[in-house]
This record gives C-alpha cells, sequence and structure tokens, in this order.
C-alpha cells in the first residue's frame, strides 16, 4: 500500500517557478514511497537544477536535486552522454537525455562510493534524484570555493587522492572543480557527477585533463604545487589503469 504525503501539491510550491506539474508529480511519487516527508529548505538553486533538503519521519535530512527541464542545456547534456559508451544509441530527444542524465548520476554515484567520498545516491525519478545531505545537523557542508581548508596541502592531497580512487572506480569526474567539491569538515566531497564518464569513452582523458587544470588552478593560491609533475602523476595514472582494467579508448562516434 502506497503511503500518501501529507504534503498537498501547492504545499510543493514553495519557491516561485521551481516546480512544474511533472515535477510535482514525481516529487509526490518519490515521498509516497516513504522516502521523504517534506521539504525543509533550498541547498542550491541553479539554472538547470536545484537541490533541497527534504526531511524524513525519522528527523534525517537527504538531499532531492531538481533538474528543470525547460532550462537543461540539452545540447551539452547530449554531447557528454553521447560520449559514454554506457549510452550508446539514446534518442535524441531532449526529456529522454535528462532523465538519462540523472540516471547517469544516480549510478556514478553508486560507483564511486566505492572508493571516494560522495553523496550516497538514494532513489530516482525521471528528472529527480535523491541523495545522502552532507553536513552537520541542518547545515549542508559548504564548497570548496566558499570555504577553503585549514590545512590546503593535507586537502590536496585528499583530493588527488580521490581523484585517483575515482579512476581506480572506472569513473573521469568531467566537471571537476572547487565548484564541485564539498569542504566537510576538512574531508574533500565530490557533488555533481552527472557529466561523469567512463574511462575509455573517447573524450576521457581531455576529460581529466581539464579536471586536473580546474583543480590546479583552485589551489596554486594557497600552494607551492609542480603542476606539471602533478599532471604527469595523474595522466600516467589513468593510462596505467586502462590497462589494468583491460580498457582500450574508444574511437569518436
Amino acid at each position: 500500500m502506497v503511503r500518501k504525503s501529507r504534503k498537498s501539491r501547492e504545499d510543493w510550491k514553495i519557491y516561485k517557478n521551481v516546480f512544474d506539474s511533472f515535477t510535482e508529480r514525481n516529487l509526490h511519487k518519490l515521498a509516497g514511497q516513504g522516502h521523504f516527508d517534506e521539504l525543509e529548505f533550498p541547498i542550491a538553486l541553479g539554472k538547470e537544477a536545484n537541490v533541497f533538503a527534504a526531511r524524513k519521519k525519522t528527523g534525517e535530512l537527504i538531499a532531492v536535486k531538481i533538474y528543470r527541464l525547460e532550462n537543461c542545456n540539452f545540447n551539452t547534456m547530449y554531447y557528454y552522454i553521447n560520449s559514454d559508451p554506457r549510452f550508446q544509441g539514446l534518442e535524441n530527444n531532449k526529456r529522454k537525455i535528462i532523465f538519462s542524465w540523472v540516471q547517469r548520476e544516480y549510478r556514478n554515484l553508486l560507483i564511486a562510493r566505492e572508493k571516494v567520498f560522495v553523496p550516497t545516491p538514494i532513489a530516482f525519478k525521471d528528472n529527480v534524484l535523491l541523495m545522502e545531505f552532507i553536513g552537520n545537523n541542518n547545515d549542508p557542508s559548504p564548497k570548496l570555493k566558499d570555504a577553503l581548508p585549514e590545512s590546503p596541502e593535507e586537502f590536496f592531497n585528499k583530493t588527488i587522492s580521490s581523484v585517483k580512487g575515482l579512476i581506480d572506480a572506472g569513473i573521469i569526474h568531467a566537471d571537476l572543480s572547487d565548484f564541485n567539491i564539498l569542504n566537510h569538515e576538512e574531508e574533500p566531497v565530490f557533488i555533481d557527477l552527472s557529466q561523469g564518464t567512463v574511462l575509455d569513452a573517447y573524450n576521457a582523458k581531455e576529460l581529466l585533463e581539464r579536471d586536473l587544470k580546474n583543480l590546479l588552478s583552485a589551489f596554486r593560491k594557497s600552494l607551492d604545487i609542480d603542476q606539471e609533475k602533478i599532471m604527469g602523476e595523474l595522466l600516467d595514472y589513468y593510462d596505467k589503469a586502462l590497462h589494468r582494467q583491460g580498457l582500450k579508448k574508444q574511437r569518436v562516434y
């Protein structure tokens, strides 16, 4: 028997222009399955996706990420997802691409959590993704860009280890920067893995190089980093991981 949420459809519209009727139905479906009881407050409101904290009946918070169907950059999504061997043959349809994008983020988080500190994925429905809430009590952990670590060198080394961990898990983040790393009690937490692709995607190494450049740029103001050495070590680590996992770089599709 499906439990009905006590929130009416109007109650979901707590932030102007956030939810369309399709999203409201998905939220009610997930709430009715017992994943959460009500939305509490926004964590991040963006052009393409909004993240809210939601409360379970137990009092525990989870994160609810909602992709805005009319605002998503479909062309960018299609470029990234079409280069991923896991999603070949995907129909060039806007809604289906967005739904696959959400599924991709769920799958990437599920895989990555075995090697790296990421939010644990809980469930997804079309354009809505439920994840673990990262924070203390009701306070979400800040992004690295907004909260520099007390020990930059230690945090940087942990972040590099996390990049290697993702590679070991078979994933390149593909959008890594200080915008997509949380500083949770001096521990890096990788978020926004929707763009994450597998190691044997044709452009995986190029995306890894871009990740590393962004990462090094974020830390170079506070640390004296041998950027060339770090880049070389990580790209070599990627090449060895391809060999170790018996993978070959894919051709351009």
